[in-house]
């Protein structure tokens, strides 16, 4: 049962740091693909953004990578997994939601595309954050 436990701690840290940056992949795509659709040169100019949501999913499988080897301690580790799943998924959704409006004013105004980047990337300080707790966090 413990295994199992902790089993379920890992996939929940991978699919819900997948499912946030899935959405916010959605969310910073659609935003791209507008822009792109009335000035192609601008590629250059979003792309960070529109990729910045992924980073959570990856984060996700990192720590449950790293963390494999201690599937049998169950109820800790599935609480070690939880911060980073939980936090990954709503920062990797609200930074989609953040860095598509920053997409939308480089559409508008493409002069100041480097100080967009600053609003969805301090989202992305906290999934960090999550990712660090979750590695020093002694499971096994």
């Amino acid at each position: 049962m413990e295994k199992f436990i902790g089993i379920l701690g890992l996939s929940l840290c991978m699919i819900l740091c997948g499912a946030g940056s899935a959405f916010g992949l959605y969310k910073t795509g659609a935003a791209a693909a507008g822009v792109l659709s009335e000035d192609n040169k601008k590629f250059s100019k979003i792309i960070v953004l529109a990729l910045l949501p992924a980073t959570q999913g990856i984060y996700g499988f990192v720590l449950a990578v790293m963390k494999i080897g201690s599937v049998a301690q169950g109820w800790p580790l599935f609480g070690a997994m939880l911060g980073l799943g939980v936090t990954g998924m709503l920062s990797a959704i609200l930074q989609g939601i953040t860095a598509a409006s920053c997409i939308y004013a480089i559409g508008k105004n493409s002069a100041g595309s480097g100080k967009y980047v600053l609003f969805p990337a301090m989202i992305e300080f906290y999934a960090i954050l999550s990712l660090v707790l979750g590695i020093m966090i002694p499971v096994a």
